[in-house]
């Protein structure tokens, strides 16, 4: 049986599941793009390609496994993007918590039934249908539950809101003993510059006390001034429009010492090891055309 546990981000993972990169199917179709970071990558024809990321997602895979983490992958479903495991499921201290995302990716969620075969069934919770919630929106901070929403009459305009109002209050009712902490998160459709998919597109912790930070990701500067507070001004590694466009904050730790980047983040990666952390460099250029990188790719089960 596997014994989930994840209470942060950043504790010593021991077991994750890794997305895959195999069959993702043609280029879509720009009616048929999930965000405006695809859509850029589609109408230009700098999609990428299946042997791209399938390179990338191994350089991780191989990171992963030197530092002893056991890593699933899913099963792979033919012409199915499957790459951003964190978008179907996520840990919250022993409880794996199904994501209510997109209707044609549920396939996603039954390609991981060999390591949900592994988890005790009380331990799975199936959020009800009003309840929009994705991983990149939801990271678990010891005490705290931080969770990045959007909840403006017209979050159903937007296919880039992808968390709730109702998600946030189950949240809250399923873990009575976290803080759960809101963050309104900047929308488009159209411009990536001008949209935090998720919460984990404009900050993510990192080690013990620190973080990475994008104000502009922030629609309340209330909510962006708390986290400067929460962590500290001199801790928080504060990211440009640009770097946030590149996915600067989606990075991914194996333990509170070693943090997983991509290889061109040359300054986030120079304050990294200046912090004391070691950098485990990495190509992941190609997958982030599709608005997400490192944490997205990957669910974090077991973390000690």
């Amino acid at each position: 049986m596997l014994h989930l546990n994840v209470v942060n981000e950043t504790d010593s993972l021991k077991a994750v599941v890794l997305g895959t990169a195999k069959s993702p199917g043609p280029v879509p179709t720009p009616e048929s793009a999930y965000d405006p970071k695809s859509l850029e990558h589609i109408l230009a024809g700098t999609y990428p390609t299946e042997e791209d990321m399938i390179r990338e997602m191994d350089a991780f895979d191989q990171v992963l496994k030197k530092h002893g983490v056991k890593v699933y992958r899913p099963e792979v479903i033919k012409d199915c993007n499957q790459i951003f495991s964190r978008d179907i499921a996520f840990v919250i201290d022993n409880k794996l918590v199904k994501a209510n995302i997109l209707p044609d990716r549920e396939n996603e969620f039954q390609a991981i039934m060999h390591v949900l075969d592994a988890i005790a069934p009380e331990n799975i919770l199936y959020p009800p249908e009003e309840v929009h919630v994705e991983g990149g929106d939801v990271m678990p901070w010891n005490d705290y539950l931080f969770v990045g929403t959007y909840t403006k009459p017209d979050y159903p305009d937007y296919i880039t809101a992808r968390t709730n109002k109702a998600a946030v209050e189950y949240l809250q009712r399923q873990f009575p003993d976290k803080k759960v902490k809101s963050f309104e998160l900047r929308k488009s459709n159209i411009n990536a510059k001008e949209n935090a998919l998720h919460l984990d597109c404009c900050f993510q912790p990192v080690g013990k006390d620190k973080a990475i930070l994008h104000r502009n990701g922030f629609l309340v500067q209330e909510e962006y001034e708390w986290l400067v507070n929460f962590f500290g001004k001199d801790n928080i590694f504060e990211i440009t429009q640009d770097e946030m466009y590149q996915m600067f904050s989606n990075v991914f730790s194996i333990s509170p010492e070693v943090v997983v980047s991509e290889k061109n983040f040359t300054r986030l990666n120079d304050w990294l090891r200046a912090q004391g952390f070691t950098v485990e460099e990495i190509p992941y250029s190609e997958i982030a055309k599709q608005e997400g990188l490192l944490r997205c790719s990957t669910l974090p089960l077991i973390r000690e």
